[in-house]
This record gives structure tokens, sequence and C-alpha cells, in this order.
């Protein structure tokens, strides 16, 4: 399988344009908080994100292409096994072309919205430091 990176496009699918702007239109509480309070307008770090991105057969939340990074925000339809076991081959999938993935539930972002600030900031401080590292 092919690996995304920040440079190519490869992994969007413009197949589900349509539905990912309806998703735009229509976020979750939890969603919306994390984009306006943490995600949107580079505030996190001086990263852009994107919201409702598609990528392969999915939609991701949240999607930082510089960090190969996805985020989602997970309701509580994410506990059934039947939509936990899809989401754990949705990762796997994303994770084999070299996303990243980091999941929060809605009651995180809702209620411990420091806490997901910071296993943010984690990833991305720990993404620059093997970034710095890394033999060019």
């Amino acid at each position: 399988m092919n690996q995304a990176d920040p440079t190519n496009l490869w992994h969007y699918n413009s197949n589900l344009k349509v539905f990912a702007n309806q998703n735009r239109k229509s976020m979750t509480k939890a969603e919306a908080c994390l984009w306006k309070f943490v995600l949107s307008k580079k505030q996190m770090k001086g990263y852009q994100f994107r919201r409702q991105r598609p990528v392969l057969n999915y939609i991701a939340d949240f999607m930082c292409k510089e960090l190969m990074l996805i985020i989602e925000v997970d309701g509580i339809t994410h506990q059934w096994q039947e939509v936990a076991e899809k989401d754990i081959k949705r990762e796997d999938e994303l994770k084999a072309i070299g996303f990243n993935v980091l999941r929060f539930n809605d009651d995180e972002v809702l209620e411990q919205i420091n806490a997901v600030i910071y296993r943010i900031e984690e990833y991305i401080e720990e993404f620059e430091r093997k970034a710095a590292n890394h033999p060019l």
C-alpha cells in the first residue's frame, strides 16, 4: 500500500467531498468545541487542521497533513461492538498508509478539554522531536 505524506494527496477521496461538506455543517457539540477552541485557525502550535476530511474510504473528524495526524471524536455509538470493530479496521488502514490516530470521546472533549489539549500537544512534541532527529 502506498504511503501518505505531507507532500501528496493520493489518499484524498474526492468521492466523499459532498458528504464531508454535509458533516462540516452538522458537527456534534464535542467536534464543534474541539474545532472552535483548539484546532481551528492554527491555534494548535501553528499547525493547520482540516475538519471532516475525506481520507481513503473514510471521513476523518480532523486531519493535519503536516503532522500525519487524524483526530477522531467518538460519540456513544462508538461503544457498540459493531462500531468499535469498524473503528479498529479504519484505524489500522489509516496507520498502514502513515497516519497516526488520536481518539477522544465526547465527554473527554466537553468535560476535560485541557487533558485533550495536553495529549495533542504531547503528540506534536514527539513528532517534532522525531523530525528534528531524522537524518535528511
